[in-house]
């Protein structure tokens, strides 16, 4: 009987089961269609878990209950698994992150959002305590990922699987830019993980929560047809109503006009003699002859007034231990940075050819200053240090041409590999 994980399919605690077996080569068969309120209360459903909560593992050998549970069954499969670690202290540490993701992490993003979505009471206090009890745990989780790309060890563990997975429902529902932003190294290492392969082909693509939700009033429980039965009717009560109202006045009280959708302050900047698309285009369609052809028209299209040019380099290259994980950082980065796509070109280089990795680039944007919306929204700048290039110094100005070049070796290193935004 191949193993079968009852629940739906956006649950994050049934990820952990997911991601696992991709890193271990096990096959598990998730339900399809399966319902809470009406799959989980199933005599079937209740005999595997009698509380009839999510997700279950249907195994050979019996049920499994309990997320962690299940992905650590699921890792077990595989004999001598690395998502368990290599020594036994590495071992203690996986489960010591495991419990730390549950009890400080994953139980208070709970607390703070369950109410506001109305699954329990909401009350102001236990909001804040909760608020307090998850800035303490992520200030403490920052503080290990300022020197550790991964929970433990140099690779992906069931620790990063379950604190990943635990960090997902906060990062997607409540936690803001705003708020994600005191920790720096935690954003870094979520968005590092979730776009790991293996993670991604479960969660696909995800997408920061952009602002807290409202307070919604408590769900109170079904009732059940007996108890609706014995509840005396009450007696009708006469309402006033009032006269109706054409149905354009009606209209106009519901809905207002739509409010015009503010323009891109770059949008508003004087024309530029430089067409970012034709740029884009030429360095896309040359092939032989780069220099001649593509730097030479750069510098013949580049509007030093309507665009600026930057450098910038990672300020924390001594995690960058792994290579496919530094280009997977990369990776992330450009794709957070699309909402600037009509205004920018890049390049990212990986310099080195043993770790730790250097990581430099070269940005292009529309304006004489990075723009304020990218700043704001792509948590990947602060991550970096930038220098603006003055394009007045020949030196400066050769390395802009290295650089969108992919010359190697570059400043005197092999280049890893190169990455253009555009």
């Amino acid at each position: 009987m191949a193993l079968v994980l009852y629940s739906w399919d956006t649950n994050r605690n049934a990820f952990k089961a997911l991601i696992a077996a991709e890193y271990s080569g096990v096959q598990v068969d998730l339900v399809q269609n399966f319902q809470m309120g009406v799959s989980n209360k199933t005599p079937e459903f209740l005999k595997m878990n009698p509380i009839g909560k999510v997700p279950v593992l249907e195994t050979p050998d019996g049920p499994v209950f309990e997320s962690n549970a299940i992905a650590r069954y699921v890792t077990r499969l595989k004999p001598d698994n690395p998502l368990y670690g290599s020594s036994l202290i590495e071992y203690g540490h996986i489960e010591q992150w495991i419990d730390f993701a549950s009890l400080e992490i994953d139980a208070n993003i709970s607390r703070w959002l369950y109410p506001r979505l109305g699954f329990i009471v909401y009350l102001p206090p236990a909001e804040e305590a909760a608020i307090s009890f998850l800035k303490r745990a992520l200030e403490a989780l920052n503080a290990h990922l300022a020197s550790n790309t991964f929970l433990v060890g140099h690779a992906v563990t069931l620790a990063d699987i379950i604190m990943t997975c635990n960090l997902y429902g906060g990062f997607t529902g409540i936690m803001t830019k705003s708020f994600t932003s005191e920790f720096p190294h935690v954003e870094r290492y979520f968005w590092t993980m979730v776009n790991q392969p293996n993670f991604s082909k479960i969660l696909g693509v995800v997408k920061q929560a952009e602002k807290v939700p409202p307070v919604q009033a408590a769900k109170k429980p079904a009732q059940s047809k007996e108890a609706a039965k014995s509840k005396p009717k009450e007696a009708k009560k006469e309402v006033h109503k009032e006269p109706a109202k054409p149905k354009a006045e009606a209209a106009d009280e519901e809905e207002e006009a739509p409010k015009p959708k503010p323009r891109n302050p770059l949008d508003l900047l004087p024309p530029s003699k430089m067409i970012l698309d034709e740029w884009k285009r030429l360095y896309s369609n040359t092939k032989t002859n780069f220099r001649e052809v593509a730097i030479k028209g750069f510098w013949d299209m580049y509007d030093p007034e309507g665009y600026s040019l930057w450098f910038c380099d990672y300020k924390y290259n001594e995690e960058n231990t792994v290579s496919f994980v530094t280009m997977n950082k990369i990776g992330g980065f450009l794709q957070r940075m699309d909402l600037a796509r009509k205004y920018a070109f890049g390049k990212m280089l990986v310099i080195g050819s043993e770790p730790p990795y250097k990581v430099k680039g070269l940005w292009l944007f529309r304006g004489q200053e990075i723009p304020k919306f990218v700043l704001d929204e792509c948590y990947d700048m602060e991550l970096y240090d930038w220098v603006k290039v003055d394009i007045s110094d020949e030196a400066q100005k050769e390395r802009v041409s290295q650089m969108i070049e992919d010359q190697e070796p570059f400043e005197g290193e092999a280049l890893l590999d190169a990455k253009c935004f555009k």
